[in-house]
C-alpha cells in the first residue's frame, strides 16, 4: 500500500487521526497550510507538505505516492466547488483506493450544508470512497464555546432544548484510522457516528458545574442574537458564523438527536460519554 493523505492534519479531526495513523505505523503524509508548524507538531521524522484546497499548486506534491486520501472541508471553505479542483485531481489518479471524507450526520437528507454537494462530488470521481457523517463534537464546547464558559460561566448555542448526540473528536480519528487502514472492508459506504446518548444543553451545563464544582448555565439565545454576538463581540468570521448558525438551525429542529451504533459496530468499543469528556478536557474551561 502507498500512503495516507491526511489534509487538516493541524485540525481536530486530522489530528486525531494523525495521531492514531502514527501509533498503528501506518504510512502516512500530513498536510495543512502551513507545513513548519506541522513538523513541529509531530517531528522532523514525519512526512509533511504544505496543502491547499484553493491552490492547485500544491496538489502534486500532497499526492505523490498516496492511494488513500482523508478529506476535510476547512470550515472557511463555505462553497462545495472550493473542493472541486482537488477532486477533478484525485479524478486523474489511477491508483486511489480509498477517499474518506469528513461529513456530517443527517447530510444525506439535507441538501443545503455544503457537506451534501462535496459528497455527491466525490462519489463521481470514479474512486472507492467512506463518508464518515459525526455527530456534533464534543470539542465545540471545549473549542470554539470554551470562552463563554471559561469566563462567564455560560454555554451561548441557539438550540433551545434540542437534543444533541454528541461526539469526542478523538473517537472520529480513531474510526477514521480504522476505515483507511482497511480500504477495501468499507469501500462505498456511508457510516454515520454519535455518542452514546442524546442530551440538551442544559444537561451539558449541569455536567459542566458539577465536574468544574461552579455553576454554569445554558443561555439558550435566540439565532439572530447568537450569530450577531459571534461576529460583534468574539469576532468570528461571519462566513464560518453563518455556517455555524445554518447547523444550529438544523439542532433546533431536532437533526442531531439521532444515535446510532455505527461506531461500536465498527470499532469494538463504546463511544465517549460527555462526563468522560469533560474530565478529560477540564483545563479548557479552567
Amino acid at each position: 500500500m502507498g500512503k495516507i493523505l491526511i489534509t487538516g492534519a493541524l485540525g481536530n479531526v486530522g489530528g486525531y487521526l494523525a495521531k492514531h495513523c502514527l501509533q498503528e505505523n501506518l504510512p502516512v503524509l500530513l498536510a495543512d497550510i502551513d507545513s513548519k508548524k506541522l513538523s513541529e507538531r509531530y517531528g522532523q521524522e514525519v512526512e509533511v507538505t504544505k496543502f491547499d484546497f484553493t491552490d492547485p499548486t500544491t496538489f502534486p506534491s500532497a499526492l505523490n505516492g498516496v492511494d488513500r486520501v482523508f478529506i476535510m472541508r476547512p470550515p472557511h471553505l463555505g462553497k462545495p466547488d472550493d473542493l472541486k479542483p482537488f477532486v477533478n485531481a484525485l479524478s486523474q489518479k489511477k491508483d486511489i483506493t480509498l477517499i474518506c471524507f469528513l461529513s456530517l450526520i443527517g447530510i444525506e437528507n439535507n441538501p443545503v450544508p455544503p457537506h451534501y454537494r462535496i459528497e455527491k462530488m466525490i462519489e463521481k470521481s470514479g474512486h472507492p470512497y467512506c463518508h464518515i457523517r459525526p455527530s456534533f463534537y464534543m470539542q465545540n464546547i471545549s473549542g470554539i464555546h470554551a470562552f463563554e464558559i471559561k469566563h462567564f460561566n455560560r454555554i451561548v448555542v441557539p438550540v433551545k432544548k434540542a437534543l444533541t448526540s454528541f461526539i469526542d473528536a478523538e473517537d472520529i480519528g480513531k474510526f477514521a484510522c480504522k476505515i483507511l487502514n482497511h480500504p477495501i472492508a468499507h469501500k462505498n459506504k456511508a457510516y454515520s457516528i454519535t455518542g452514546p446518548r442524546a442530551i440538551d444543553y442544559y444537561e451539558v451545563a449541569k455536567a459542566l458545574s458539577e465536574e468544574l464544582q461552579r455553576k454554569i448555565e445554558y443561555a439558550n439565545p435566540a439565532p439572530s442574537f447568537a450569530k450577531k454576538y459571534w461576529i460583534k463581540v468574539r469576532g468570528i468570521d461571519r462566513k464560518y458564523a453563518t455556517i455555524m448558525g445554518l447547523l444550529y438551525m438544523m439542532t433546533r429542529f431536532n437533526t442531531a438527536k439521532k444515535v446510532t451504533t455505527d461506531y461500536m459496530e465498527i470499532m469494538n468499543e463504546k463511544p465517549t460519554d460527555i462526563r468522560e469528556f469533560i474530565r478529560k478536557n477540564r483545563s479548557a474551561w479552567i
